[in-house]
């Protein structure tokens, strides 16, 4: 079980709460939602067959498990209402009381969800749906055989065909090895240095970059020519950082790209 995982971004969204007050509330969500998601992911490896499969580019998100999942998501729910901020605390509460045919008919749509838009949910619902669903698209993707290398630059997931969260620079060499990972099965896939994560566009003059003094291995990468931005953490500067709870605290980044013009290529948990 891959569950070690689990504990390792718990622990680094508390040290990154404690260190940093502006981003606390947030990163405290997180922690109990992430204990909730170490939860289903076991409640997952213990029902499904745990052979590696082999599958087609994109084509995780097959025929969706309701029958294993739906008992574990009115607890999910209730737990969303209960430490969420009030928005998404209103959207759980109305959701957990629509009753077991509409949460079907939320996750279908929420798994089904070209470009991870799905059709019939507001944002709150959405969300809800999308941390539910993490877990369960994480194990599938950790008993899926690595992909062959993709050609070209991919934008999405060559595993589910999401979008991604953040980016990663790890080391290689005298710099860093760019990668992407995807904002509902955690897979990384490697990606161009200075390409537009959402449009494709090569020209650094129309790439601009951004990093704030609070979290300085973290950094806003932006596009003028479709006015999208990713923030990527770097690695090669803190060798600690979790990429999916460090962009969580990354707040003073995902204003300053806000008051830019700029949007997210997919928003987090946070609703930025």
């Amino acid at each position: 079980m891959k569950a070690g995982k689990w504990e390792i971004r718990r622990r680094r969204a508390s040290e990154l709460a404690a260190a940093h007050p502006f981003a606390a509330q947030g990163l405290r969500f997180y922690e109990r939602v992430a204990g909730f998601q170490q939860s289903l992911y076991a409640g997952v490896e213990a029902h499904l067959d745990a052979a590696v499969e082999e599958r087609s580019p994109g084509s995780l998100r097959g025929p969706l498990d309701l029958p294993m999942l739906l008992p574990w998501f009115p607890s999910f729910v209730a737990l969303i209402e209960t430490v969420a901020p009030p928005p998404l605390a209103r959207s759980a509460r109305d959701l957990g009381a629509a009753g077991a045919a509409r949460w079907q008919a939320a996750l279908d749509a929420a798994w089904s969800a070209a470009a991870d838009e799905p059709e019939g949910l507001d944002t709150g619902e959405a969300l809800i749906c999308w941390a539910f669903l993490q877990p369960y698209a994480e194990y599938l993707a950790d008993r899926t055989l690595p992909p062959p290398p993709a050609t070209g630059t991919p934008r999405l997931c060559p595993l589910c065909s999401a979008k991604p969260l953040a980016g990663v620079l790890r080391p290689q060499g005298d710099g860093g090895k760019r990668t992407l990972v995807c904002s509902l099965c955690a897979h990384e896939w490697e990606y161009r240095r200075i390409v537009c994560a959402a449009c494709g566009e090569e020209n650094v003059d129309k790439l601009p970059v951004y990093v704030a003094a609070e979290l300085p291995h973290i950094r806003v990468e932006a596009c003028d020519t479709c006015r999208r931005y990713l923030k990527t953490v770097d690695l090669t500067k803190d060798g600690h950082a979790v990429p999916v709870v460090d962009e969580l605290a990354a707040i003073p980044l995902s204003l300053w790209a806000e008051e830019s013009g700029y949007t997210k290529i997919r928003a987090n948990w946070l609703g930025i």
